[in-house]
């Protein structure tokens, strides 16, 4: 019976323990992923009882308010507890599943449950992002087993291939689109030319944004997922504060089309790449900001709240994982696929991987990671005003790729003091350059006279791809 509580003493970080046979699982949180969690548990019983050679069954739910969840609360009234604590140091459990979110009183109870030998699968991108490594030495020294699957990318396999399929060779770079509702606001600006206001209207209106968007379009969601993905591919413990934040707000319709022009689509990209010094020295570059990408690469096609992304490894060269990236079902699907895992360690005695950490690259500061810029310049329409502003590209270590001015009649002035009588716009594609070097020239512009303001400046990225058709020619 799923609401059975069987006795007997448990075992630490082994085989199952329970009278029935059965791995008993603890739930924390019965919310869109968790009600999907319970349903795939009882309608699969059988065929996830032969996957693993023990039947699953759970052992309690913990939800703060029983009645918000009345599906449950009708359906299994033996199970729902409001006590988690209680519920994760019970005696006849042995895997705690946690779908809550959220930093405290969450770390504790994983914690708790890890220290006593229970093992953890979680989807709290947060939690680990922020203190994983905790989490991960409780596992360690108790012989349990910690899985996050469904921290990145809901339904999508890319953790465990990132830490066992790839744990033979050297990943250079992992980018892509890591949260769905950013992706869906930005194809919504890009497809159908709505304002970001609208965008962001609609997604609420769907479902796919909180009524409090920042996490989403502030990259805060988006800086955990690449804290979690630069760990496992570099082996190096990273934070979400290693990770360079910058939101996608600011982005424009007027940007949308800059980028059109140059075909290219926006993208809020996280992005972790292996950087090796002319010396041989190697650091971690994690970032997160809104992005130019070449229609000609794969993630410019990717649409709606689907997430996609690219690893790019020595010896397997590209490789591309690509779904569905948030809501209930796809998540539980990754969830129960670690609790499979998990399960079966239990019940056959073995162990899923340790954390890797060994190599302890350190962060390489964002004024020194290169890339491309779009820069669009209001300047006043006159003579010399091109060599001017070239000048203090040059003279910032900024190579220019090209130009373009639209509006404007140059040289032409009406008025008594000589001023100029319009103004134009110069958009500016430069090569790759250092972060901090692009930012002295933008301070540098602001000085001059005839720079009347920077209407804005996006980074353009090749993600591996030559970004030389830029619509504007090199």
């Amino acid at each position: 019976m799923i609401g059975a509580r069987p006795r007997g003493a448990r075992t630490r970080g082994g085989h199952v323990a329970s009278e029935t046979g059965a791995v008993r699982v603890a739930l924390l949180g019965c919310g869109t992923v968790g009600t999907e969690v319970v349903r795939l548990i009882t309608e699969q019983a059988d065929e996830l009882a032969a996957r693993v050679g023990a039947r699953i069954e759970l052992a309690g739910v913990a939800v703060r308010r029983p009645h918000r969840h009345p599906w449950l609360t009708e359906n299994f009234p033996d199970l729902v507890t409001t006590d988690a604590g209680e519920l994760v140091t019970r005696d006849d459990v042995d895997v705690v599943v946690e779908v809550i979110g959220g930093i405290e009183p969450v770390r504790g109870w994983l914690l708790e449950a890890l220290k006593s030998g229970r093992s953890v699968v979680t989807a709290n991108k947060a939690l680990l992002a922020e203190d994983g490594p905790t989490l991960a030495e409780a596992a360690d020294a108790s012989g349990a087993d910690l899985y996050y699957e469904a921290a990145v990318a809901g339904a999508i396999p890319l953790l465990r291939p990132l830490r066992e399929s790839l744990a033979g060779d050297r990943i250079t770079r992992v980018a892509g689109i890591v949260n769905g509702t950013s992706n869906f606001i930005l194809s919504a600006m890009s497809s159908g030319g709505t304002s970001y206001a609208d965008a962001l209207e609609e997604a609420t209106r769907l479902g796919y944004a909180e009524a409090d968007p920042s996490a989403d379009v502030d990259g805060y969601d988006a800086a955990s997922k690449a804290a979690i993905l630069a760990s496992l591919a570099f082996h190096t413990r990273f934070t979400a504060s290693d990770v360079h934040r910058e939101g996608m707000r600011g982005v424009s319709s007027a940007d949308v089309a800059a980028a059109r022009r140059l075909g290219c689509t926006i993208k809020l990209l996280a992005i972790c790449e292996r950087v090796v010094a002319t010396d041989g020295t190697e650091s971690v570059s994690a970032r997160v900001y809104p992005a130019m990408v070449p229609d000609s690469h794969p993630l410019a096609g990717v649409d709606g709240a689907y997430n996609a992304v690219f690893v790019e490894a020595e010896a397997a060269g590209q490789l591309m994982f690509y779904g569905q990236g948030a809501g209930g079902a796809p998540t539980a699907s990754a969830v129960l696929g670690d609790l499979v895992a998990v399960a079966r360690n239990r019940v056959g005695g073995g162990r899923g991987p340790r954390e890797s950490a060994y190599a302890s690259l350190p962060v390489r500061p964002i004024g020194e990671v290169p890339t491309r810029y779009h820069v669009d310049l209001e300047v006043a329409d006159r003579e010399g005003v091109l060599a001017t502003i070239a000048s203090e590209f040059a003279r910032n270590g900024v190579s220019i790729a090209a130009v373009r001015q639209t509006g404007g009649v140059n040289g032409s002035v009406d008025r008594a003091d000589g001023s100029d009588r319009s103004q134009a716009r110069l958009t500016v594609v430069t090569h790759s350059a250092p972060e901090a070097a692009l930012s002295a020239t933008v301070s540098a512009l602001l000085d001059l006279d005839h720079v009347l303001g920077v209407a804005g400046v996006l980074r353009v990225e090749g993600l591996g791809r030559a970004v030389s058709a830029l619509g504007m020619g090199e």
